[in-house]
């Protein structure tokens, strides 16, 4: 059974997280990546503390399925290597400011000149155009310009988020889904194209909801003042009585009504519970005040024929135990020949038919240089010879 995107080869020059979890999710699905990387050096992330054996626990998880091939690209006879892959592959996956691969005239218009067919996507803070284009830029940077770390927290304070929306939702996963459009545009063209993914614009369209909200009634988001973040006591997350935390999503009246029944409170069962107003405040100290009663493995039992959207907040390790996680997928054990067994996370999408996998570790760094450069055709002998002149 062949995975859903077995047969596509892409070349990915991207380092850190936003291209590197792109091109994750296709090589899950079966697509042949090989992670171009500086001779001697790599991906940045590779070198990260904490380690698994030789290199990151991030760039474990992040890099598995893929292959490693190191290339001098500031060389000619390494431009000239990156060109013969380019003619043979499907998509080529960059994160550089604008303009780096155009002045190695390895661009999308001299790529594309040898292979027509080619899907070029270039993963950057600002995008390819516009006032701030060449800026570097985090994804601290990204959410503040495009306004959601605006109203991301609460107390009216904006909170830095605990993982990167703009590196991962604004760009790897936008890219990934913008990168197979592409190919599927390709089978009725027969033309490859140019995808500029800002990860400032990518994660801006995650305002949508309260975007929808102030072009309907004028009102600026703020942290803290909202049915979803953290403004309504229906949907908040309350400290127990071991310091743990339950975070409680009872937004439909259903909800709300089966919570207020379970903890004897029948009286807050009114529609002002889904009003905006200062007595959201009273009602979330109420709240506060019940859930402290309880430590969060009381709650979690008291409430577990309840049906009112009302759940533990695990930590990682509890939510990577979890029976849930383990039965998903979404926890898979593997076993390296040099670190031994560890732990990896699993694929989310499962499909029916034609699911991908998890076939191989995060490569050393240009553990696959050989073998590629065989492919296309180099002797050992040429390739120590690259290796000498520190082409590879």
């Amino acid at each position: 059974m062949s995975a859903p995107l077995e047969g596509i080869k892409v070349l990915d020059l991207s380092r850190l997280l936003p291209g590197p979890f792109c091109s994750m999710l296709l090589a899950d699905m079966g697509a042949e990546v090989i992670k171009i990387e500086a001779p001697g050096v790599g991906d940045y992330i590779r070198w990260w503390d904490p380690k698994l054996g030789n290199n990151s626990g991030m760039h474990v998880v992040l890099n598995r399925n893929k292959k490693s091939l190191t290339l001098n690209l500031k060389s000619e006879t390494g431009k000239e290597i990156f060109r013969g892959l380019a003619k043979l592959s499907d998509v080529i996956l960059e994160g550089f400011r604008p303009g780096v691969m155009d002045k190695l005239n390895l661009g999308y218009e001299n790529l594309s000149e040898l292979n027509p067919k080619i899907v070029y996507c270039a993963i950057s803070g600002y995008g390819a155009t516009g006032p701030i284009s060449k800026k570097a830029g985090h994804d601290i940077n990204f959410l503040a310009l495009n306004g959601l770390l605006s109203y991301n927290g609460i107390d009216g304070k904006p909170t830095v988020p605990g993982v990167q929306i703009g590196d991962m939702g604004g760009g790897g996963l936008l890219a990934a889904f913008a990168i197979l459009a592409a190919i599927i545009a390709r089978e009725k063209t027969g033309k490859g194209q140019f995808i500029d993914i800002s990860m400032t614009d990518g994660a801006m369209v995650w305002n949508c909801l309260r975007f929808g909200n102030w072009i309907a009634d004028g009102t600026i988001p703020a942290p803290g003042d909202g049915m979803l973040n953290g403004g309504f006591a229906c949907y908040n997350v309350y400290e127990t009585k071991d310091g743990k935390f339950m975070a409680l999503g009872a937004l439909e009246p259903q909800f709300w009504s089966a919570f207020c029944q379970a903890v004897n409170r029948p009286d807050l069962d009114t529609p002002e519970y889904f009003k905006p107003g200062d007595h959201q405040k009273e009602l979330i100290q109420e709240l506060s005040r019940i859930f402290r009663t309880r430590t969060r493995a009381e709650w979690v039992e008291f409430l577990k024929d309840v049906d009112c959207c009302c759940e533990p907040v695990l930590n990682l390790e509890e939510a990577s135990n979890s029976k849930m996680s383990r039965e998903r997928g979404m926890i898979v054990e593997m076993e390296h020949h040099q670190w031994g067994k560890y732990l990896q996370l699993g694929i989310p999408c499962k499909f029916s038919e034609t699911p991908g996998n998890i076939l191989t570790h995060a490569p050393e760094l240009g553990e696959h240089t050989d073998e590629i450069l065989s492919d296309l055709g180099f002797s050992p002998e040429e390739i120590e010879q690259l290796r000498i002149k520190k082409v590879i």
